[in-house]
């Protein structure tokens, strides 16, 4: 019968074996100290949220006649959830406006109606007034008296008194010159809206 026995480790052996566990460990280390950095840079960074990268919205948790500001591209975006009688009040006042039909002013092709709008409910406009780059007020209550009794109700730009409709339209005799611009958008769900993506055709 072979008698085997183990061999015995060596004071060599033993620091051998620290060393390749205190090499793994740094290699670990140093590989998770680079993948860090590249992951992150695969998302946008900030100077490409500047330059136009979309931005998404949820408009899940907007609220009927609730209006929300977010930024894109370094401007103000708002983004309204026009309730059942502000959609009916846009049709009642065209005679007031300078350009109606949105025929002088930017809008994607898929918001090119009566509403300025993808989805009728939801108005997605630059808030930049065309004027002097001013950013409107929002006032949806019907009737002002610093503003008009005949006041439908919109956006209000205090700076130089240009006035608009829920929609973006521009009032007639006023300082701006054209409607407030329809970014292009699109949805990706029913709660979420990309602001600067082009619409799917």
């Amino acid at each position: 019968m072979t008698n085997f026995t183990l061999p015995v480790d060596s004071p060599g052996d033993a620091d051998r074996r620290l060393w390749l566990g205190a090499a793994t460990v740094a290699g670990a280390a140093g590989l998770v100290t680079t993948a860090v950095p590249f992951v992150a840079s695969l998302a946008p960074s900030e100077k490409a949220r500047a330059l136009g990268a979309p931005v998404e919205v949820d408009v899940g948790s907007l609220r009927l006649g609730e209006l929300r500001t977010v930024e894109w591209r370094g401007k103000p975006m708002f983004v309204l959830r026009r309730t059942p009688e502000m959609i009916d009040a846009l049709a009642r006042h065209d005679t007031l406006l300078a350009d109606p039909q949105s025929r002088r002013s930017e809008q994607p092709k898929a918001a090119r109606n009566d509403l300025r709008s993808i989805r009728p409910e939801l108005a997605v406009i630059e808030a930049v007034c065309t004027h002097l780059g001013c950013v409107p007020t929002f006032r949806p209550t019907p009737g002002s008296p610093d503003i008009g009794a005949q006041w439908p109700g919109g956006f209000y730009c205090p700076c130089h008194g240009s006035k608009f409709d829920l929609a973006g339209r521009v009032f007639k005799n006023v300082p701006a010159p054209t409607n407030l611009s329809v970014p292009p958008h699109r949805y990706v769900s029913e709660t979420a809206l990309l602001i600067g993506a082009h619409p799917e055709t």
